[in-house]
């Protein structure tokens, strides 16, 4: 029976065998034929031992993959090499062109398996600190297989669309033009000031990094072992390294022990530079400035004219017009709306909305947002926006309470009767003034109760609080769901009120410095066995229970 043979289409990385994976090594050793441009090959000859090498110039991408489906089809198992990953202008997809050509039925054909490998838009990225944080696109300047016009067509799209770009094979020794002809048209709709990673040979020995702009990229040395990484309107430079914002606001952060900013001022463009409304005009470079800054607590450094100014200086000298006269380019600057997400109530222990409350959530929610009513008596708002500033504001002038959501510390209070209970209700608004809200390992909700009726069932949250004949009792480490589900162990009685503030932060202290990621309060405190000298002590024994439909 004649022997099958099998292709291997393997991206190996960016080059360094630290960053080829296990399975590329494996499909390297087992092949009998390597196939590949003589560079790459160059790369990987320390893995390689008794392989047949057939190596070809960088434009003999076809001629290399005819070769692979012959070997294969005469039995031969068959790596194809490329750089970066196979997937991204590398061999995968002209090896399936030459495969259809042929018919090939993967049932019945030679065995084909493509090997992912790190490609440069990611290696790059990670030399240059973290571009790629929002939506990206990767454009390959070489017109040896694509017309011209339409590449120049895509990098226009990808210009306006404010996409992060990354440039593959910008330019060769004849092929000059098309990487001058990209920047003119980024110009028009990009600051000069946007920042420009150029990073050439990643993870090789003649590794080259050069962090620039858009203005003066092409003062320096581009070839095609270079990829270049063009910012988009929100990226910005910090200690030589290019940041793009993922652009998701999320969280408030309201002690301020832990948080010098308050809500309303963490959100506020001096806070947060790359988060700014970008209208046309505010260069990149501003928002370089006012971030080293707010971080430095430093003037910002003097701003530099670039070539690309002095250059529209000159012109507008020769043509007798302002510059803003005779140019005017439709910058892309947009505004960076974001999912902003946040709960608001009325306050730690009134539960009553205003009209003019339910009218401000109407208007501020809008049709793209959303509410969510809770258990809890507050309201999660999840807001589509470019200024969450303005969103607090207006929120916190009709009177709420803004809290985080998430892993955050979170106090539930019961209305107290109407008021009846008034003693216990400014401990439960000092405890919110000094934890609430700040980040955990996992949520920590804290219940507050301002009688011994216990009904707004504090004893089953993490941490519960109940007001009795003057003094507090402590339960800790309740699990509210589940089968085995249990409320928390009852660990102090006659706690007095001038100590429940500290004794509570100190508790919520010590879960916060000690606990795992995603340890619950109540896994913490079986684990260490002692709270803030409260002892942990083992619940009842557990039941047989038929196991539950959902496998719970």
């Amino acid at each position: 029976m004649e022997q099958k043979g099998k292709l291997f289409v393997v991206g190996f990385g960016p080059g360094d065998f630290k960053h080829i994976t296990t399975r590329a090594v494996e499909a390297l050793q087992e092949s009998d034929f390597i196939i590949g441009y003589k560079t790459y090959v160059e790369l990987i000859q320390d893995i390689l031992t008794d392989q047949t090498v057939i190596s070809t110039g960088m434009t003999e991408e076809v001629s290399r993959a005819q070769e692979a489906v012959r070997q294969a089809e005469n039995g031969k198992k068959v790596a194809v090499i490329s750089s970066g990953d196979a997937g991204v202008y590398g061999m995968a997809g002209l090896v399936y062109e030459v495969l259809v050509e042929k018919g090939w039925k993967e049932e019945t054909g030679v065995g084909i398996e493509i090997i992912p490998g790190i490609s440069a838009i990611n290696s790059c990225a990670s030399l240059l600190g973290a571009p790629v944080m929002h939506d990206s696109c990767t454009i390959s300047l070489s017109d040896h297989l694509t017309p011209w016009d339409l590449i120049a067509k895509r990098v226009e799209a990808a210009a306006q669309a404010d996409f992060v770009i990354a440039l593959y094979n910008p330019r060769s020794g004849r092929r000059t033009r098309q990487i001058v002809e990209t920047q003119r048209i980024l110009l028009k709709y990009r600051s000069p000031e946007t920042p420009v990673g150029l990073v050439k040979s990643a993870y090789r020995e003649r590794q080259d990094i050069v962090i620039t702009n858009l203005a003066e990229m092409l003062n320096h040395d581009i070839g095609m072992l270079t990829t270049v990484v063009i910012g988009n309107s929100s990226t910005f430079l910090y200690d030589n390294k290019m940041i793009t914002p993922r652009g998701y606001q999320r969280k408030y952060t309201l002690n301020a022990e832990k948080q010098p900013l308050k809500p309303h001022q963490r959100l506020k463009k001096e806070a947060e530079p790359w988060a700014m409304d970008q209208e046309t005009g505010l260069t990149q470079g501003s928002y370089e400035e006012a971030a080293v800054g707010l971080l430095t607590k430093a003037p910002a450094p003097e701003k530099k004219s670039t070539s690309f100014e002095i250059a529209m200086e000159a012109l507008s000298r020769v043509s007798g017009q302002s510059t803003a006269q005779s140019i005017t380019p439709p910058l892309v600057q947009q505004k960076m709306e974001s999912l902003f997400e946040l709960a608001v109530s009325p306050g730690v222990a009134n539960k009553q909305f205003t009209p003019r409350q339910m009218m401000m959530l109407a208007e501020v929610v809008g049709e793209k947002g959303t509410m969510e009513y809770t258990p809890n008596h507050k309201i999660i708002l999840k807001i589509p926006t470019t200024e969450p500033d303005r969103i607090t504001e207006k929120l916190q002038s009709v009177g709420f309470l803004l809290s985080p959501i998430g892993d955050v510390v979170t106090l539930k209070a019961c209305d107290f009767c109407d008021g009846e209970k008034a003693e216990s209700i400014p401990y439960a608004d000092e405890l919110q003034r000094a934890i609430g809200g700040i980040d955990m390992p996992k949520e920590l909700n804290i219940g507050f109760n301002g009688c011994g009726m216990a009904c707004y069932t504090a004893v089953i949250d993490d941490i519960g609080i109940v007001f009795r004949k003057g003094k507090f009792d402590l339960f800790l480490g309740a699990k509210p769901v589940g089968r085995t589900a249990h409320p928390g162990q009852p660990v102090a009685e006659g706690i007095e009120p001038g100590r429940l503030v500290e004794l509570i932060t100190n508790i919520v202290e010590e879960y916060k410095q000690n606990a795992h990621p995603n340890e619950r309060l109540f896994k913490y405190f079986k684990r260490v066995k002692k709270i803030q000298g409260y002892s942990y002590q083992e619940m009842a024994p557990k039941i047989n229970i038929e196991p539950a439909p959902c496998g719970d």
